[in-house]
């Protein structure tokens, strides 16, 4: 008798994942999506039974009713039920409540894990499935309560006391909070110092360089200020001055690769190479794990699970790496011993494996056609980094020229690749070799001065974070893991504590007032070592070496003696300005909406009801303005008005009230169609781009700004080009390579 083929269901967290999935198992499995979490706390109380060692009670989410009925359905007609969320404490707790509300007996439900969505690993998954872990569901249910314990709290002694802030307080984003306000504190209370350095353009025949001062009358050259810099260029500048090369040192030394991604530094070099934020790298690292349609190839699970702090390879993935190595870059640039790393950070779980790609004979320009730019930067950055990991070490020669100047001695230096090894494919700090910085030298050479150039300089205060630094500050102080780095950076940014200027986070008012009244009154709760020591117990919950309510209840009793004491001791916290209220001119505080906005509002809020909008800045935003526009509707008079999402025209008609954005011009004529002007415009993601203002008429675009100038070569207009390094004018025409430095 034929053997009856099984039904058999799995079920993952997302559709993409779905697709690719279905297409390794093929047509007998049925994949179905739990589409994330689908249950969670009730809203709006504790979730869990303090007198009853801290039993959590769950529900499911509204919105997931249909999903979970479908998944039922589908549990009910199947013989077996895999259970296959992502390889994480989370994923393996989406696992257990899916399990909770699918009425199937247990024998038939299975948990399976993978980390990277290939035939082998998703077979073996299949072949190999287990019970679902409650250690590390309780470790995260543990997280979750404690997290919830913080916030439910904290949150209502600040609304009490800050009552016109709408503030919230996180376990682990107000401890973010206060790395972010003390580098501010470090920032204001810098004191810059002013130092001089001295450089010489030096000739060796025709040939020219630069040297710096390095001694001067045998001591580190330590200029404090302009008179000791004049004095030691004029010192350089007399007539019988001479320049001799005293001694050369060349030193060999080796470049070795760093080990592939994990969480944090995929997102630090994103941020760094890419330009991408902490979230954005997530979403894309997501869809790329998931599963990216390659053609005739379907769905394909392009990289490893992304939520790691591990640098560990399989054996698979590095004896894969070796045959491409050798096979497309020859023998000489594979190690003699395959190259193996070990992290030595806080609390590193090692669960999965480093980022790296499911399949390395998969380059980035291979299936470039399918992936969109964004896609195809991030796993380029992820293949590269992984294939130079294991690469072998690259080769330099360090050359030092000593020049000696009576009584100051300057130095000059370059360095030479020799053997590029790792180089070849990845370079951590984009450094480009420029061998002509140096002529031709030998010990005894003569050398014609050229020019002395003191310069001043005045010692920087820290930089703030970017959401890449913080996220390795929260590393370092084992504060976080990798699947809360970005979520954590996201919330402080929505709750309107911290902004971001010129791509670094700065805290707001707001932020400062909070954190000074967190550290005031919470000192645990604000605490690095505190917090970290708390991921640890998570941690061995995780491991079985603690039990997870034994650690609540720890946490509990000394948390709520804090509670109490600080609905007592904290004062009544008011934000004032300086700006007086024009309709009673009472003094205007800052207050915060619901949506999380700033404004100004009359501190005699009732009785007066005056308010003034603030910008992203704490800058009170220019109230209704008389225009010479007319409306095109009916004619009256409009005036100048500022929203949230910046300036607008208003027509004064109430029966019409008719509303049209201010455009903002570069002035330059649009070299598409000659008819329109170039006007700044705002991607759905905030970026800003220049196009033409007859659109859709015309679809003249640029991401860099024109300006109102021809290429002298191909004659087309060119635009500006700002790096941190440069700023120049380039052709817009890709082709053309014309460029020339832009006037300040």
């Amino acid at each position: 008798m034929a053997k009856k083929k099984e039904n058999i269901l799995v079920i993952v967290e997302s559709p993409a994942k779905s697709k690719t999935i279905k297409k390794i198992l093929g047509s007998s499995y049925e994949i179905e999506a739990s589409y994330g979490h689908i249950r969670d706390f009730p809203p709006k109380v504790l979730g869990f039974d303090v007198q009853h060692d801290f039993t959590p009670t769950f529900e499911i989410i509204p919105e997931k009713k249909s999903v979970v009925k479908k998944l039922n359905e589908l549990a009910q007609k199947s013989d077996r039920v895999y259970l296959a969320s992502d390889p994480d404490r989370e994923g393996e707790a989406i696992a257990w409540h899916v399990r909770q509300v699918i009425d199937v007996p247990d024998d038939k439900v299975y948990r399976i894990e993978f980390n990277e969505i290939t035939p082998k690993a998703v077979t073996y998954a299949v072949e190999n499935p287990r019970q679902i872990d409650m250690k590390r569901v309780k470790a995260q249910q543990t997280r979750q309560i404690l997290d919830r314990l913080v916030g439910y709290k904290i949150s209502p002694v600040l609304w009490d006391k800050m009552r016109n802030y709408h503030l919230s307080a996180g376990r682990v984003q107000s401890v973010a909070l206060k790395m972010i306000c003390e580098r501010e504190d470090e920032i204001n209370a810098f004191t810059p110092v002013e130092y001089w350095t001295i450089s010489a353009d030096l000739l060796k025949d025709k040939s020219k360089f630069t040297a710096e001062l390095a001694k001067y009358k045998n001591a580190k050259a330590d200029i404090k200020n302009e008179k000791e810099a004049l004095k030691i260029a004029e010192y350089l500048k007399e007539k019988d001055r001479t320049f001799n090369v005293s001694k050369i040192t060349t030193r060999n030394t080796t470049r070795k690769p760093t080990a592939p991604f994990i969480t944090s530094t995929l997102q630090r070099e994103a941020s760094n190479k890419l330009g991408y934020g902490v979230s954005k790298t997530m979403q894309i690292a997501q869809k790329l794990y998931e599963g990216i349609d390659i053609g005739s190839d379907g769905p394909v699970g392009l990289i490893t699970y992304m939520r790691t702090d591990s640098v560990r390879i399989s054996d698979d993935a590095q004896s894969a790496a070796k045959d491409f190595i050798i096979e497309n870059y020859g023998e000489k640039y594979y190690p003699k011993t395959p190259n193996n790393y070990v992290k030595k950070s806080k609390n590193v779980q090692d669960a999965h494996e480093a980022i790296r790609p499911s399949y390395i004979e998969r380059t980035p320009e291979s299936i470039k056609q399918y992936l969109s730019s964004e896609q195809y930067n991030l796993y380029k950055l992820i293949w590269s980094k992984f294939v130079a990991s294991q690469m072998e070490n690259a080769n330099v020669k360090n050359t030092t020229v000593d020049i000696q100047a009576g009584d100051c001695l300057f130095k000059a230096g370059v360095s030479k690749i020799t053997f590029d090894g790792y180089l070849k494919i990845y370079n951590e700090d984009d450094e480009e070799e420029i061998s002509s910085k140096i002529p031709d030298l030998k010990e005894g050479d003569n050398l014609k001065l050229k020019e002395i150039m003191p310069k001043q300089h005045f010692t920087s205060p820290p930089p703030r974070y970017t959401e890449a630094s913080l996220v390795k500050a929260l590393e370092e102080h084992g504060i976080g893991r990798p699947s809360t780095y970005a979520p954590i950076i996201s919330k402080i940014q929505q709750k309107n504590y911290v902004e971001k200027i010129e791509k670094a986070l700065a805290p707001t008012t707001l932020g400062m007032t909070l954190c000074k009244q967190l550290n005031e009154h919470f000192k645990d709760i604000m605490n690095y070592e505190f917090t970290a020591k708390m991921e640890t117990k998570l941690d061995d919950i995780a491991e079985d070496k603690l039990k997870w309510n034994e650690v609540i209840k720890d946490f509990y009793t000394p948390f709520i003696q804090t509670v109490t004491e600080a609905k007592t001791n904290m004062q009544k916290v008011t934000i004032e300005s300086d700006i007086i209220c024009p309709a009673c001119g009472s003094k205007m505080v800052v207050r915060t909406s619901r949506y999380g906005s700033q404004f100004l509002g009359c501190s005699k809020y009732p009785e007066c009801k005056t308010m003034l909008p603030l910008s992203k800045d704490g800058q009170v935003l220019p109230q209704n303005q008389e225009t010479d526009e007319k409306c095109e509707k009916c004619n009256s008079p409009m005036v100048q008005k500022t929203g949230p999402y910046g300036q607008y025209l208003e027509c004064t008609n109430p029966e019409c009230k008719h509303r049209k954005r201010i455009i903002k011009s570069t002035g330059v004529k649009c070299p598409k169609c000659g008819k329109g002007e170039i006007v700044f415009k705002k991607s759905k993601y905030g970026k800003i781009f220049f196009a033409c203002s007859e659109y859709p008429d015309c679809d003249f675009v640029s991401w860099n700004e024109p300006v109102d100038e021809r290429c002298p070569e191909c004659g087309n207009i060119l635009v500006k080009k700002v790096t941190k390094k440069e700023k120049k004018l380039v052709c817009s025409n890709k082709k053309c390579s014309f460029s020339k430095e832009m006037e300040e």
